[in-house]
């Protein structure tokens, strides 16, 4: 029986995704399969994907990464979720953290029995008051969960803000260290098998060839590979997230290291605030229809609270996904394989999805096209999952002070977030179609922030006392209070911990 195993592996472009590839791959299957990465320092990388989700986490940690190294290396700082401004109406806030509002109480979610409290008592304090993460957000604190020894004051974890830039580089060095090969050169050509129209080959400019079995794709919004030469095609969802256009610029740093991402809406998009270490990471997504780049670039820059290091970047975009992200022996993954923008910090996770499935559905060398339909499947499911959540941020609006949020409100939505939102408005239930992605809280903590309010309670918790749910959220709440007045500024931890030189 003839051996078929992929003997090589070539990455076509660095970058974060590039190097998210390697590293995973050069780990797993670094013993029997020799991984090469071609990048060419001609072409730029996008790089403004500075804030992550919690499985940033187990990413580094199933890579062995130390994380105090990590973080100092890439002057991080700790994520404890998103605070919006101006989101659903012009001066409303609320926070959307990586943790939620309580244990279940008899099987039912914690949030429910809020609402119920709420009906009745006309000064019952915000539902974010049960969340240990949102507490910790508005008092600039920081401390790791306990994971080891779970109570309700732990129930939250965390992410990070990080330069991506460095994040990459951090990466290489792991990744060569332990036998990646990396090539310097822009590729000018690829050979293709005659019959099977498999990729056999990287032309480079300078001459030199670089053959392969399998060859992945990130090469950023070109697709060079899935797009340039297997023609995948384009699902623009644009009538859905019409924001097209990004201008990014970074600032010194706020006087105060705040744990979570701030967006603020603005009349035709929204802006991005990430604290580093050494600066502060700074956006404005927007739709060029509705206004101008000069414009759009005012807005930005005056809405810095520090003194900007250079002019803005402006970026284009289109939001959707490629129709296929693998075909025959090539696997596209990050930009090359589709963009939503980074309203809720996706980017990297849907890099880091791919690239476990990429290792769960590994082929040997004829690349068996079931293999590839289970990945795009998966692939799609999750790039569609994601942009419903987003979409869930423009369409539930009660702005009316601009053309762009009059459009919002009035665009159509995916029959699928369409009967989310009815549910929860309707009967507080909430439906989760992705078990991998966003959580039910973190659905209640959107949805109730827009100003989404059931019209019922659930029947069956009625059935528990009054006076025993009021002693219980009152216990629960003295218990946060007192838990994160004992924590340290999340300043003074990453100064201790962290800190990088």
């Amino acid at each position: 029986m003839s051996d078929t195993r992929i003997r090589k592996v070539v990455i076509v472009g660095g970058g974060t995704a590039g190097w998210m590839t390697a590293a995973p791959l050069v780990l797993r299957l670094g013993a029997s399969c020799e991984i090469v990465l071609v990048e060419s320092p001609e072409i730029g990388t996008v790089g403004v994907g500075e804030a992550t989700l919690p499985s940033i986490r187990y990413t580094n940690l199933a890579l062995g990464l130390d994380e105090a190294d990590f973080l100092s290396k890439t002057q991080a700082t700790f994520k404890l979720g998103i605070e919006f401004r101006d989101w659903g109406q012009v001066g409303n806030r609320f926070f959307h953290g990586f943790g939620g509002f309580g244990p279940p109480i008899e099987n039912r979610p914690a949030y429910m029995y809020w609402l119920h409290l709420s009906r009745s008592f006309k000064d019952m304090p915000s539902y974010e008051q049960w969340s240990m993460v949102t507490a910790m957000a508005q008092s600039n604190c920081f401390a790791p969960p306990h994971d080891a020894l779970p109570s309700i004051t732990d129930s939250y974890s965390y992410a990070y803000h990080f330069d991506a830039g460095l994040y990459a580089a951090y990466l290489r060095d792991y990744a060569m260290l332990r036998g990646v090969a990396r090539i310097e050169g822009m590729i000018d050509g690829v050979e293709q098998h005659p019959e099977t129209g498999f990729i056999t080959a990287l032309k480079l400019r300078d001459g030199r060839r670089v053959e392969g079995d399998l060859f992945v794709d990130c090469s950023g919004f070109r697709g060079l590979l899935i797009e340039g030469v297997f023609k995948a095609g384009y699902q623009d969802w644009s009538a859905m997230l019409p924001c097209n256009s990004a201008q990014a610029v970074p600032c010194a740093k706020a006087a105060q290291l705040t744990p979570y991402t701030t967006s603020t809406a603005k009349s035709s998009g929204w802006t991005w605030r990430i604290p580093l270490q050494h600066r502060t990471g700074n956006g404005h997504v927007y739709c060029d229809g509705f206004t101008t780049d000069e414009e759009a670039g005012r807005v930005l820059l005056e809405g810095l609270d520090g003194e900007a290091q250079g002019e803005p970047r402006q970026l284009r975009f289109t939001t959707g996904r490629r129709r296929k992200s693998w075909i025959k022996n090539c696997v596209a993954i990050g930009l090359s394989s589709g963009f939503l923008e980074p309203l809720e910090s996706t980017s990297i996770n849907i890099i880091e999805q791919a690239v476990g499935w990429l290792l769960q559905y590994f082929p040997h060398r004829d690349c068996r096209p079931e293999l590839a339909d289970e990945f795009n499947r998966l692939v799609a499911e999750r790039f569609e999952y994601v942009r419903d959540f987003i979409v869930l941020h423009y369409k539930v609006t009660q702005r009316s002070d601009s053309a762009f949020w009059r459009y919002c409100a009035d665009m159509p939505i995916p029959d699928t977030l369409r009967h989310q939102i009815e549910l929860f408005r309707e009967t507080g239930r909430i439906v989760v179609y992705d078990p991998h992605g966003f959580s039910v809280d973190s659905h209640v903590s959107l949805l109730m922030g827009l100003g989404v309010v059931p019209k019922v309670d659930d029947p069956i918790i009625d059935t528990l006392r009054f006076d025993q749910l009021v002693r219980h959220f009152a216990s629960r709440r003295e218990i946060i209070t007192q838990t994160v007045k004992a924590m340290p500024e999340h300043a003074h931890y990453i100064s201790r911990h962290c800190r990088a030189p």
